[in-house]
């Protein structure tokens, strides 16, 4: 879900990212992977944006990848067997905060070849960037802020302000995935009002597709009652096999919160005495 929204924001919103990642505002027009070869590269999260001078290559990661600088390089030289006329700007942007040193490789070495490419740390960039385009608002909490919850609350009021009432649901729905990496989905539903997502792109792709995960199960209403149940009996089946209320949370999705809660219900119920009924005999 977190790749669909970081394509779709970067497609929809090209001008703003090539203000952050270029410094100049070009109109950007989508570059479909496998026009670089009949056999492209496997990877989710690829986004290919082109003009008349420059093609603007970024991969959006969530978690560090050791395949990233063969990647980059490869995919460079497709580039430039298809494209020998145009600059070529890759970089690699990382959403979660990691201490992995794979997180700071900008270069692919192989024998005498060397290829280098820009890698940006989201945790790393000044909030004020991305409280300058509507493109860029998704991120904000998601970089070097100290308080992720008052910068959502931010966003939101930029969000709005937005006049355009499909432009504005498509970046408050935007917002409310992303912001799901830095910030439980209890303070983003208070702080974003569900009406306003519900005439995006991305919540009616949700509703199609029935993946309703993270902050996605809370804007999904419908399909989310569902899996809540669902949810609920899968975790009370691990807590009767005393697998850790940690585990249980992590697997299942809910909150350490929901699974103590559980637990204690569990518990009631099973100590509740269960009244049995009187027989009842026939009338002579």
């Amino acid at each position: 879900m977190i790749d669909n929204i970081c394509k779709f924001l970067a497609e929809s919103f090209s001008a703003d990212f090539a203000s952050w990642l270029l410094g100049e505002a070009i109109t950007l027009t989508k570059l479909e992977p496998s026009e670089l070869s009949v056999e492209p590269i496997r990877a989710d999260s690829v986004i290919f944006l082109e003009s008349s001078e420059i093609i603007l290559h970024i991969e959006f990661q969530t978690e560090p990848n050791k395949n990233i600088p063969f990647r980059m390089a490869d995919y460079r030289l497709r580039l430039y067997r298809k494209f020998l006329d145009k600059q070529i700007h890759q970089v690699v942007i990382y959403l979660t905060p990691s201490q992995s040193p794979l997180v700071y490789e900008t270069k692919f070495s192989i024998g005498t070849l060397n290829h280098e490419f820009n890698v940006i740390r989201l945790w790393e960039q000044p909030t004020e960037i991305f409280q300058q385009y509507q493109g860029l608002f998704p991120f904000a909490t998601l970089t070097k802020t100290e308080n992720s919850e008052e910068t959502l609350r931010q966003i939101v009021r930029q969000i709005e302000n937005i006049e355009d009432k499909q432009l504005q649901s498509n970046v408050a729905a935007s917002t409310a995935i992303i912001s799901g990496i830095a910030l439980n989905k209890e303070i983003i539903q208070r702080l974003l009002r569900s009406e306003i997502m519900k005439e995006s792109v991305i919540y009616q792709e949700i509703l199609r597709e029935g993946k309703a995960e993270g902050i996605a199960e809370g804007i999904a209403e419908g399909e989310a009652k569902g899996k809540t149940k669902e949810r609920n009996q899968i975790a009370l089946n691990m807590l009767l096999s005393n697998i850790s209320l940690d585990l249980v949370a992590q697997f299942t999705g809910l909150t350490l919160k929901q699974v103590q809660k559980l637990q204690k219900n569990s518990v009631k119920q099973s100590q509740t005495p269960k009244v049995s009924k009187p027989k009842r005999y026939p009338k002579s």
